[in-house]
């Protein structure tokens, strides 16, 4: 299979090409393709000529996000518009990478894949429009959202909390976020998985179990052998954040888990990572 990656030196698309590493692969990112350019998307995909598109390129800075709206929205709307018209021209599949932060987290219970989406953030709402323009431009996709990914040396929670640990005294972390860690490696094993079944639709995909990002904090501090690190739950209100965030947005994992597809609790996830994740490497 002829596999082609957006995001391609993301957490999530450096995961990929070791998780399809018996295909064809070509992963490409910033800047050789930049995905708002339609004839540069156009082009890396007729010469490339892939079965499926793995569309793992994003603005995922939720704060960014919100300060610039339009070009959350012409990376995130336009960009996947514009990969999904080029999977339509060259007859490939697409499977487009979204988020739970497409639903406002007012539910009690998780999210099913056919939950009405309602994001209260421009990056929940500027992913949403991708998944539209993918609804609307293809037959043949895979939506597929997760939560809260973190890799070896990414930008991302476990990393930011131990660089927290270093620059400041007692850390806070909110107990009104509530969703799944997920290790894009797990993620991207189960796409990988996913892309071999013409089984196309919606997908929530992360890895099992919930919790809020205190708790999540607190696991990373104890695997990193700093349990000793004074923390504060506090909630959202009190962080004078220029965002909301869903207060609860576990998604439940009924399609993919009818094809036997099933992520690992978070828990085993994070330890593995702790153990394999080389030093250095930002975790």
């Amino acid at each position: 299979m002829r596999i082609l990656i957006t995001g391609g030196r993301g957490q999530l698309g450096r995961e990929l090409q070791q998780a399809l590493s018996a295909e064809t692969v070509l992963a490409q990112d910033l800047p050789e393709l930049d995905i708002t350019d339609a004839a540069a998307v156009g082009r890396a995909v007729r010469q490339f000529r892939p079965h499926v598109v793995v569309h793992a390129a994003a603005h995922t800075d939720t704060a960014g996000c919100e300060a610039d709206p339009e070009l959350a929205m012409r990376v995130n709307g336009e960009g996947s518009r514009q990969v999904a018209l080029a999977c339509r021209k060259n007859w490939a599949a697409m499977l487009y990478v979204s988020t739970n932060e497409v639903f406002d987290g007012q539910k009690s219970e998780p999210y099913l894949e056919s939950d009405e989406p309602k994001p209260i953030n421009a990056y929940g709402r500027s992913k949403l429009a991708g998944e539209r323009h993918v609804q609307s431009i293809l037959d043949r996709f895979y939506i597929l959202r997760t939560a809260w990914l973190y890799a070896a040396g990414g930008n991302n929670f476990p990393a930011k909390v131990l660089r927290a640990v270093a620059n400041e005294g007692e850390l806070r972390f909110v107990t009104d976020e509530v969703a799944s860690p997920t290790w894009a490696r797990d993620l991207a094993q189960a796409i990988a998985r996913l892309i071999g079944r013409p089984t196309y639709g919606i997908y929530h995909l992360t890895n099992s179990g919930s919790c809020s990002r205190y708790q999540w904090a607190e696991r990373i501090l104890e695997l990193a052998g700093r349990g000793d690190v004074a923390l504060r739950p506090v909630v959202q209100a009190e962080c004078d954040l220029p965002y909301r965030k869903p207060p609860y947005s576990e998604l439940a994992n009924r399609a993919a888990a009818a094809l036997g597809i099933v992520l690992r609790p978070w828990q085993e996830a994070l330890q593995e990572y702790f153990l394999t994740a080389p030093a250095g490497s930002g975790r």
